[in-house]
């Protein structure tokens, strides 16, 4: 199947997600969310609805600090916090993308031992930059092929120089109307 993947991280955000969500419900696409658990436990009515509309809920972090500043216990403890809460709201994720992706030599073995498989990405919007849905697009239109997994955020993380996320919702629709032209369906990651 010619499928790409559209993946989020940092939210869930009680005003750009569920604007998103429609867009992608009127779309008839899926994508995958890698939540902050905290952020997801405040707001089990949108986790619910990621879950009805067909999309796949996956663990970032209970708090978003980079696995390479800290020890094995500290990541295990953080993971295990975070499956703890999204386990109270119906959540068991198999997914997991750490913050900013980055990992330490422990990262791999925490995941096994909690039947994670991690996730990165192939195209990175760098939308945490606050830059034109345009911009993003014409960056990143040769790489939204089959099998690609596209990094975005519906959430303000640490870092972020944007206050909103109404460019990465505006790309979405562009890439949208790119994965439609060449017959590319939009899937959640497995």
């Amino acid at each position: 199947m010619r499928a790409l993947a559209l993946t989020f991280d940092d939210g869930p955000d009680c005003r750009y997600t569920p604007m998103l969500l429609d867009l992608l419900k009127e779309a008839g696409a899926s994508a995958t969310f890698f939540v902050i658990a905290p952020r997801a436990a405040s707001q089990p009515e949108l986790i619910e609805r990621m879950h009805r509309e067909g999309h796949a809920i996956g663990l970032h972090c209970d708090q978003h600090v980079r696995h390479s500043s800290r020890d094995h216990a500290w990541c295990a403890h953080d993971a295990d916090s975070a499956l703890g809460r999204l386990r109270e709201i119906g959540v068991k994720p198999l997914l997991w993308r750490t913050p900013w992706g980055d990992m330490a030599p422990w990262t791999a073995r925490v995941a096994h031992e909690r039947g994670l498989r991690l996730i990165g990405w192939t195209v990175d919007t760098n939308d945490w930059r606050g830059d034109r849905a345009d911009e993003m697009f014409a960056r990143t239109w040769p790489d939204l092929e089959p099998g690609a997994i596209v990094l975005a955020h519906d959430g303000i993380g640490p870092g972020a120089l944007r206050e909103g996320t109404e460019e990465t919702i505006a790309y979405v629709r562009l890439v949208m109307e790119h994965t439609r032209r060449h017959r590319i369906t939009l899937r959640p990651l497995a």
